[in-house]
């Protein structure tokens, strides 16, 4: 929603003003459709031959998803703590061999069945699931699977960063094809220079409607949501690190209600729950 109310302020600003100081907005319309074909069109092919085909969906996948909302909420995260506290609290009176099941087959558990949204995400669970079973088997110490951990959370951050980068390379490009559009249409006014004075004033209106559109498309469009795509892949890679934390804090030797603890103390201030309201909230899923 956020996102739509900022484009639509920043195009009010724009061409209001534009047609309050007595600009002919019908020059940019007509020239509009013609400019971003050529532009958009450029864009795109350059933006193919530049990128894996896996980089550009995933580059697509993560422009939509900056017209919602975040799934990394407050409440999600109060849903995997509980969850790694019910985990951790069934090995430390049972012992490990205890969470065995969950941890093989946790779409099974009742554990995890517990904690639905946490439970959907595949990804997660799969990170959460694989240093489970380390810790299980007994093979690996504290500092061992910390430098896995950190292998896979570099490995996830750079995977998740190449479309950020891709948007970022495509913003930088935009005007460029923009230049390309006006030149584009300089060279067709020039083929008409018998044209009375107001025919080439309007071709060359339209000529440089090109490079206003490149840039407006670079900083206006492209540029934010590549900004906004990055902010997102970092809340992903701070869900792992609260994960991360929390299960190093239980191979220390910390009770889990501690060992939940270390894990809020990672999250970002916006969605981190107080130690009173996480206490209250797995206390309550008993």
């Amino acid at each position: 929603m956020f996102v739509i109310i900022g484009f639509v302020v920043s195009m009010l600003c724009i061409f209001g003003v534009f047609i309050l100081h007595g600009g002919n907005i019908g020059v940019v319309l007509k020239a509009l459709p013609f400019e971003l074909t050529t532009i958009l069109g450029a864009a795109l092919g350059a933006f193919i031959i530049n990128n894996q085909m896996k980089v550009v969906k995933a580059s697509f996948k993560g422009l939509a998803s900056c017209f919602k909302g975040s799934r990394y909420t407050k409440a999600r995260y109060m849903e995997l703590l509980a969850l790694l506290f019910d985990i951790l609290q069934k090995a430390r009176k049972e012992g490990l061999m205890a969470i065995e099941n969950d941890v093989e087959n946790p779409h099974e558990s009742a554990l995890f069945k517990k904690y639905p949204t946490v439970a959907a995400d595949h990804h997660l669970v799969e990170f959460i699931t694989d240093y489970l079973r380390m810790m299980v088997s007994g093979n690996l110490n504290a500092h061992e699977i910390e430098s896995l951990m950190d292998a896979e959370i570099e490995t996830h951050h750079q995977e998740a960063y190449a479309p950020v980068a891709a948007i970022g390379r495509l913003a930088g490009g935009l005007p460029a094809f923009g230049i390309v559009a006006a030149v584009l249409g300089v060279v067709n006014t020039m083929g008409s220079v018998g044209q009375p004075p107001a025919v080439l004033g309007a071709m060359i209106g339209s000529a440089l409607v090109g490079t206003f559109l490149g840039i407006l498309l670079a900083y206006g469009v492209f540029e934010p949501l590549g900004g906004l795509m990055d902010q997102k892949m970092e809340e992903g890679s701070k869900e792992l690190q609260c994960v991360k934390t929390t299960l190093l804090s239980s191979m220390q030797g910390y009770a889990p209600l501690t060992a939940i603890e270390f894990g809020r103390k990672v999250l970002f201030a916006d969605v981190r729950p107080s130690f009173s309201e996480l206490e209250s909230h797995v206390k309550g899923k008993k």
